[in-house]
């Protein structure tokens, strides 16, 4: 079963996600091989203070 992760910056809608979850399925299972139902996709929205890039939170404190 393929599994993917997928960590973004702040939050995504649910449409959004959906988008991504559809497109993603459809790359791996043709990519694959792999039927459709057999992709595992989990989200996981980081906030963005817990973030950084190039030494500086991306969610900086005041």
């Amino acid at each position: 079963m393929p599994y993917v992760n997928i960590r973004v910056a702040g939050t995504l809608t649910k449409e959004q996600k959906a988008k991504i979850s559809a497109g993603v399925t459809e790359v791996i299972s043709k990519e694959a091989n792999k039927p459709p139902e057999a992709i595992l996709i989990m989200i996981d929205e980081l906030e963005k203070e817990n973030i950084a890039k190039k030494g500086i939170l991306l969610d900086p404190p005041e």
